[in-house]
């Protein structure tokens, strides 16, 4: 092997962004930004406008007129009734996700107790891993292991140089400096991010722990080390391992936190929704709002706006799940398994 970087195990990594990573995924920086980092609340209001341009376009387009075809059938009647509907069946939904994501916090004392205890032993162990207290911030928990699994790699790096170069030394520069630049590139988004929000989880599934594991557990099969480099392998691993759990956890919290936010903007948008579609129902006909603004009539401007408004609660749980089920897709595997083709 002439160099450590053109082992073709040890490709996928090297210097790469993480935008490029996700380019090679298949996946576009546009797509993704629509999907993870676009505000969500942006996202419905996009897809708002969406609608309500198409509703007008083909309303303006068909013939004969939406005025005439209004005043031959009860479309306005079937349309904001079926809307009625739909958004009761919304609001037994609502209260079932609110359910869903409450089920664990309702329960018998000692399944809380056990709860905290589970709790309490895995901070023990991150604080014996960090040699401080554990955080209590989420992103702060996140971003010290980061720095313990990159000064680890370091020492690792300076346990093999010590004693050999060769094959060893050229992978294991190759795997420091890629959980080195990858683990201060990730802590420096951790610092500015604030739980609540999706940049602490969006900046977190930036660290590829996984590549790593695999990687130091190759290393430790393949070569016959010495008792410190064993030593310094296992504890670049051991901090490397504990991202995993620590990752999911902060994204399982994340998920209870949009799901319960989904909730409450699908009740706020809920309300005014059943209260369009009743006025849509009891007074919009034919002969209500005459005339025409920019070549459209007045009727079909007020019809497709109330039809955008009783859409909103649908949108808003279009926009929210879409983020939450790429987050999930790009997260099953926990450990050294990478699902994506481009990856292996």
């Amino acid at each position: 092997m002439s160099d450590g970087s053109d082992d073709p195990r040890l490709a996928g990594r090297g210097d790469e962004t993480a935008d490029t990573m996700r380019g090679r995924a298949g996946e576009s920086r546009l797509k993704l930004r629509l999907l993870l980092r676009t505000n969500r609340l942006a996202v419905t209001g996009a897809l708002a406008a969406a609608v309500f341009v198409a509703f007008v376009a083909a309303g303006a387009s068909v013939d004969p007129s939406f005025r005439a075809t209004v005043a031959d059938s009860s479309v306005l009647d079937y349309l904001f009734s079926s809307m009625l509907g739909a958004l009761v069946t919304g609001v037994t939904l609502v209260v079932t996700i609110n359910q869903l994501v409450l089920s664990q916090e309702l329960g018998p004392l000692g399944d809380q107790h056990r709860r905290m205890s589970d709790t309490m032993d895995v901070r023990t162990y991150a604080a014996e891993l960090l040699g401080e207290t554990t955080p209590a911030d989420p992103s702060t928990f996140l971003r010290d292991l980061l720095r313990s699994a990159r000064d680890r790699a370091e020492t690792l790096r300076a346990a093999v140089a010590a004693d050999r170069a060769g094959d060893l030394g050229r992978e294991v520069d190759v795997v420091v400096d890629d959980v080195a630049d990858n683990a201060a590139s990730v802590a420096d988004r951790l610092d500015a991010a604030e739980f609540g929000t999706f940049e602490v989880v969006f900046a977190a599934l930036d660290f590829d722990y996984s590549w790593a594991v695999f990687h130091v557990e190759r290393l430790r099969d393949e070569y016959d080390l010495s008792d410190e480099e064993d030593a310094a392998l296992d504890d670049l691993r051991t901090a490397l391992v504990m991202f995993a759990p620590a990752r999911e956890h902060v994204k399982t919290l994340y998920f209870q936190w949009a799901l319960v936010d989904l909730s409450r903007l699908i009740v706020y948008a809920a309300v005014p929704a059943l209260v369009v579609s009743g006025i849509g129902i009891a007074f919009l006909g034919a002969e209500t709002f005459p005339g025409a603004t920019l070549g459209v009539g007045n009727l079909l401007w007020v019809v497709a706006a109330g039809f955008t408004v009783t859409l909103v609660p649908f949108l808003l749980l279009v926009s929210y799940i879409l983020r939450i089920a790429t987050v999930a897709k790009r997260t099953l595997a926990i450990g050294p398994l990478v699902l994506r083709d481009s990856r292996r």
